[in-house]
This record gives structure tokens, sequence and C-alpha cells, in this order.
């Protein structure tokens, strides 16, 4: 069959880890509602309630919610968004968050293709193993220069404050991407060492742009819960430059509402807010109305406090499993649902993350080939010398039921080769 010549003129754009293989196990009959199959390559948080009681979902739609919101988002959704971190972050701070310092946008990747969009002739740093989304959100606006900076495992996926100086001078970075807590690694910059990193940016005015998504998953010993951000560690907002990303999806375990905000300085959110009026035109109104009812304080730190205790058994369950099969784990996650799995020690053939994630699809099971987080915007490094073809990323974002089928089907598949 002859090609088409008109697809010449588009660009083949790569899907996502993520959809990539859940399109593979469609293919192989997976269906969601089939207990047989586990699904723990899933980006997402399990939904259900913890407990017995139901999550009151229903929305109530008008004629005035049913037309387009502020393509900066609902004021009062911006305003108690600004009040969440004024109230968990900012206590006895003397600068404060205020409504323009919120924009509102259509999910995690939207806010940060706002913010992307907008920079400058600039090189920005990223690291890997990092979020597989952020490749092609990388790659597409062609208007700066992301440079990758590797995190080692014998570091334990964490750099040191003195090695980030290093970076920023030596490779001239005038920003920065830095997913904390981590996908996939699971690893969280917290307390004084954050408070460093978001010194260094001040003292070297490096843009340094937080992707919290993962904030209330962490798993530390202490008697409350722990909840973290940069904000915390800001003087200045309308100074200070610091972007952090955050909202529904992970944290307040609403995937399917794409409701996300950026919150930086006033000069920023009005420049990335302008980018947003042709680029997206603005999140849902109608699901900013509601998640105006979920950013409570108080509730969300009772929230966090129940997806800590229900998520740490998950992870503690799952590690355990893993090493029991032979599973080098390079260091354990602290935070997120995910775990980052060597598959150095598995029998020859499933030492290949592919070739892993296929035989799964055989025993209806669903992992993420490690070569997704070698995050490679333009394709400017080769493939071939990735070190991430023998990891794939578990995921203990679904509920207990399903991780120990997933489990189970894993154990067959090394038996299977063994």
């Amino acid at each position: 069959m002859p090609t088409k010549d008109y697809l010449n003129y588009l660009k083949d754009t790569p899907k996502t880890g993520v959809i990539y293989v859940l399109d593979k196990a469609y293919e192989m009959g997976y269906d969601p509602r089939d207990k047989r199959w586990s699904n723990l390559g899933q980006g997402a948080p399990d939904t259900e309630s913890f407990g017995n009681k139901t999550r009151n979902q229903s929305i109530n739609v008008t004629s005035h919610n049913s037309e387009y919101a502020p393509v900066a988002g609902q004021i009062e959704l911006r305003k108690n968004v600004a009040a969440y971190y004024n109230s968990l972050f900012r206590i006895g701070k003397e600068s404060k968050y205020t409504y323009k310092n919120v924009c509102i946008a259509g999910g995690g990747r939207v806010a940060l293709s706002r913010l992307v969009a907008t920079l400058g002739n600039i090189n920005m740093g990223h690291f890997i193993p990092d979020y597989t989304a952020y490749e092609e959100l990388l790659s597409i606006f062609k208007n700066f220069v992301p440079i990758p900076i590797t995190l080692e495992k014998e570091q334990r996926y964490k750099m040191s404050i003195d090695s980030l100086k290093n970076e920023i001078i030596n490779k001239g970075l005038s920003a920065m991407l830095i997913s904390n807590p981590c996908n996939p690694t699971g690893q969280v910059i917290l307390k004084h060492d954050l408070e460093q990193w978001v010194d260094v940016a001040r003292k070297l005015r490096c843009l340094s742009i937080y992707d919290e998504f993962y904030s209330h998953y962490i798993y530390h010993n202490e008697k409350k819960p722990i909840v973290m951000s940069a904000a915390e560690y800001v003087k200045d907002i309308n100074d200070d430059p610091i972007v952090i990303i955050n909202g529904l999806s992970k944290n307040w375990r609403s995937p399917g509402w794409r409701v996300g905000w950026l919150l930086a300085s006033e000069e920023i959110i009005e420049r990335v807010s302008s980018t947003g009026s042709f680029l997206d035109g603005g999140a849902g109104h109608v699901l900013q109305e509601e998640a105006s009812k979920l950013l409570d304080p108080k509730q969300t730190l009772h929230e966090a406090s129940k997806i800590q205790a229900v998520f740490k058994q998950k992870r503690d369950y799952t590690v355990s499993r893993l090493k029991e099969m032979g599973f080098v784990i390079d260091a354990e996650p602290e935070a997120t649902f995910y775990i980052w799995c060597n598959l150095s020690n598995m029998p020859k053939l499933l030492q290949d993350s592919q070739r892993f994630f296929e035989e799964g699809l055989k025993e209806k099971v669903i992992t993420v080939p490690g070569l997704f987080f070698d995050v490679n915007p333009g394709k400017r490094r080769l493939k071939k010398h990735s070190r991430y073809n023998n990891y794939i990323r578990i995921s203990f974002g679904p509920s207990l039921e399903s991780i120990k089928t997933g489990l189970d089907n894993i154990q067959a598949i090394i038996k299977k080769h063994s």
C-alpha cells in the first residue's frame, strides 16, 4: 500500500509509556473489569474510597458553569489554591500567595505545556530517569534547549546540593524541571534538603519548576502525615524563581477531572495565562467549581493521612514480594506509588524490559518498560545507549487485591522462564 503523501506533513509523535502499554494490553484482550488482569503499569491511584464510605461525585450543571471559565481559572478556585498553600506552608511568613499567584489549567501536562511554551531562548535542565510525558513536552517547543542530567543509582537517584550548583553553573542552566517526588524512582527531596534546593535557585536565579503531583504520597514513620511543597521555603513569592505545578489527579485521587494549577510570581502567572489563551483556552468550568470544595486544608491533611496509611501498606507488600522474586530495587520508594525495578537478576530472556512487558501481557499483567523513562527530547541521544533497558516500573496504585493478582502473574512468568 503506497504511503499517503500528506503523512509527510505530520510529525510522528510517540505515545507516552502508560498509553503505549495500555494500547498493547487492549490488543491482547485486556479488560479492566476482568479480575484475571492486573494493571501494574497504571499511572493513577486507586479512586475507590478508603473504608466503607463512598465518594460523592455528583455535579450540578447550570447555565453559568456551562460557559467558558476564565483562561487563568475561576477566581474562587484560585483563591482556594492560594489558601491551601498559605495554610499548610506559609504560616508565620510575611509573604503570602494570592489568587494572582495561581493559574488553573486542564491538568498537569497542560499546566506544564503553558509554562514551557512561555520560556525564552534558554538552557533548561531535566533529570533522567523521569516522567515519560516530559519527553514530548520538552521537545515540541523549540524556544529552549533541554539538557539531561543523570541521577545515579549509586546515589539512590538523588543529587547533592554541590552537584546541583555545578550542573546549573557549568551547563549554563536558566531553568530546571524537577519531579519531586519523582516518578519512576519514588525518591523525594524533603525539609532541609528541599530548602537548600530552593535557596540555590534563588541565589543563582535559576527558574526551578517543581512538579509536586505526588506530594501527599510520602512514607515516613512519623505520627502525623507529611505533605510537602517547595512553597514552604520560598522567601518572596513575587521574586523567588520558583514555580510549583500540582493538581487533583494524584493527591486528591481524581485523575479524570483534569484540573491542575501553577503557583508562581504574579508576573509569571500573567504570562502563562496569556499563553493559555491560544494554547488550550482554559479548564472545564463545572469541574473547577467542584475542585474548590476539595481544597480545605484540614480535610486535605485527613485524606493525606489515609492515603499514606493505605499506600504504605501496599508499598511494603509489593516491595517484599518483588524482592522475594529476585528483583533488584536500587532505592526503595520513599514517595509516589511506583517501584523502579532492576531486572539484572531475572532469567536472561526477562532482563530486557520490552520483552518482560510482552511476556507479562501473555500472563495478564501490565508493566512499563524502563526505556520510556529515559527522557530524550528531540531524540538527541541514541536509545541503544539507554541505561534503562533492564528496568521496569511497577505501580502499587491499584487495589491491594489487584496488586496481589499481578504479582502472582509475574511470579508465573519468572517460573516459566527459569
